[in-house]
């Protein structure tokens, strides 16, 4: 672990991963908290199975108001026909 100087620290303003390029040997690295990466870890695991995901994906549709029972209206227009 390395400790961040100043001038670093006033990249990584919070609203978005900062990138950080080493001009040696042209790599881009992106800087997340440690408490984003714990949160995304396991998409970068080589047996990540999407499935993982769902609970997150669905909580997120829910609070986004995908859950509401007036969306059923608009699934009604949304399938195809058979």
């Amino acid at each position: 672990m390395f400790e961040l100087t100043s001038e670093q620290r006033q990249e990584l303003d919070g609203s978005e991963p900062a990138r950080a390029l080493d001009p040696e040997t042209k790599r881009t690295y992106v800087l997340v908290t440690a408490e984003q990466y714990d949160r995304i870890k396991f998409l970068l695991a080589d047996d990540f199975d999407v499935r993982c995901a769902y609970p997150l994906m669905d909580a997120v549709a829910a609070k986004e108001g995908w859950d509401d029972p007036e969306m059923e209206s608009y699934d009604i227009y949304a399938r195809k026909p058979s």
